[in-house]
């Protein structure tokens, strides 16, 4: 066993706990919450996650998925290719678009100063969401996965933002993301990450 994940299940986290489960790879947990001590001694920014493999010290949900498609050469395409910049295309426009605009109403809800939150502005969030959304499914089509037959990186992204949407009372009315999401959150590797 050479990973090991740092952070709660429920945080981004969990992104990379459903990632080793889809890649079939073992590996050790440490739940250390964000910004806590025992988390800052492997990233000093306070944020989770962190992946250890052997020795180095990774961080940042995305880049840490995208890593492991990488060097376990399976769930992304090669470097280089069309489909990459494509699959590449998917994973900016749900960081941008939906990640980005969750975890705005999340630091004007409970991580931000009290005094520098903006409680109104989460109204005009959830509806930028709501488009953003609409556009993702314009742009994936009829096929199973956002790249179409097989699933990739930024599927991860997307039903996670979902859930996280769901979680933070942001309504998720469109019935074909819901639709695309119900398959990817019953795959055996996301309940086996939901229980890490």
């Amino acid at each position: 066993m050479n990973y090991t994940v740092i952070g709660p299940t429920v945080s981004r986290t969990f992104r990379v706990l459903w990632m080793l489960e889809e890649l079939g790879q073992s590996y050790a947990r440490m739940t250390h919450p964000p910004r806590s001590d025992a988390l800052m001694a492997f990233n000093p920014a306070g944020k989770v996650p962190v992946l250890l493999d052997g020795t180095a010290v990774l961080t940042d949900s995305t880049a840490i998925i995208q890593y492991l498609a990488d060097k376990h050469g399976d769930m992304t395409h090669p470097a280089g290719t069309i489909e990459r910049a494509r699959q590449d295309g998917f994973t900016q426009f749900i960081l941008d678009e939906l990640d980005a605009t969750l975890w705005t109403a999340a630091r004007h809800t409970f991580v931000l100063p009290k005094e520098k939150r903006v409680p109104e502005v989460k109204q005009s969030l959830k509806w930028e969401f709501s488009q953003s959304i609409d556009e993702l499914m314009r742009r994936k089509g009829d096929a199973p996965f956002l790249m179409g037959e097989k699933m990739t990186v930024p599927d991860i992204l997307a039903v996670h933002c979902g859930t996280w949407a769901i979680a933070a009372g942001f309504p998720l009315e469109n019935t074909d993301f819901r639709a695309y999401a119900k398959p990817l959150r019953s795959r055996g590797a996301y309940q086996r990450a939901s229980q890490a």
